[in-house]
C-alpha cells in the first residue's frame, strides 16, 4: 500500500509540475491588464487630456498615462519579445476600441502627445487598419462608416507638429479604395491642391492614383 500510495504521489507530482512548468503562462496576469482595461484606461487619458491645455503643467502627466496605455496595446497587437500577438486578444483590442472611440481621440489630441507616443498611435492605427478577417478588414470598414476620422487626418496638414504622422495614417488609409473615394469625394479634397507644394505631395500623387 505504502508503494502504491508512493507511486500514485510521483504521478501527481509530474502532472502538477507539467502544468506549473511546461505549460504557458497566461498573457494577463496580476501585473497585466486585459484589452478591455487598458482601453478604458486610455480612454480615461484621453478624456483627461482633451480638457487640458497645450501648456497646462498636468498635460505631461496625463501624456505619460496616454504613452503606457499605448506600449501595452502595442505589446498585444505585436506580441511580447518572442511571443507570437493572440488573435483572440487582438480581436477583443480591436472591438474594445471600436465601442470606445479611442481612434478618432487618439487623432485629436495628436497635437499634446510626445513624438513616441505620436508614432506609436500610428503604428497601432496602421496595424489596426491592415488587419484582416477572411475578406473582412474590420478597421477599415469602421473607419469608412465615419469620414470624419479621415477629415481629421486631412485636416492635420495644416498642423506642422502632426503633419507626417497624420500622412502616415492618411497614406495607409488611401490604400483601401472605398477610403480614398472618401477623401477624393470628401469636401476637403480642394486642400491637397495647397500641400502639392510642400513635402507630402507624395501622398497626394498616391490618392489621384487609386
Amino acid at each position: 500500500m505504502p508503494d502504491l500510495n508512493l507511486a500514485l504521489f510521483n504521478d501527481t507530482f509530474r502532472t502538477v509540475s507539467f502544468y506549473c512548468f511546461a505549460m504557458p503562462l497566461p498573457l494577463f496576469g496580476k501585473s497585466h491588464k486585459s484589452p478591455p482595461d487598458i482601453v478604458k484606461n486610455l480612454k480615461d487619458s484621453l478624456t483627461q487630456l482633451e480638457k487640458l491645455e497645450r501648456g497646462d503643467k498636468k498635460n505631461e502627466k496625463v501624456a505619460e498615462e496616454v504613452s503606457k496605455s499605448l506600449q501595452a496595446i502595442k505589446s498585444i497587437i505585436y506580441g511580447q519579445e518572442s511571443q507570437e500577438p493572440h488573435l483572440e486578444q487582438v480581436a477583443q483590442l480591436a472591438q474594445e476600441s471600436y465601442n470606445s472611440s479611442i481612434l478618432p481621440m487618439l487623432i485629436q489630441n495628436l497635437i499634446k502627445l510626445d513624438f513616441e507616443a505620436k508614432k506609436d498611435v500610428a503604428q497601432i492605427f496602421n496595424n489596426l487598419l491592415r488587419r484582416q478577417i477572411g475578406t473582412r478588414s474590420p478597421t477599415v470598414e469602421y473607419v469608412h462608416t465615419r469620414p470624419q476620422i479621415l477629415e481629421a487626418l486631412v485636416k492635420g496638414y495644416e498642423t506642422p507638429e502632426i503633419a507626417v504622422t497624420c500622412g502616415s495614417m492618411l497614406r495607409e488609409c488611401i490604400r483601401h479604395e472605398n477610403l480614398a473615394k472618401l477623401v477624393l469625394y470628401g469636401n476637403d479634397f480642394y486642400k491637397f491642391f495647397n500641400y502639392v507644394e510642400g513635402n507630402n505631395f507624395e501622398h497626394f500623387k498616391l490618392l489621384t492614383n487609386q
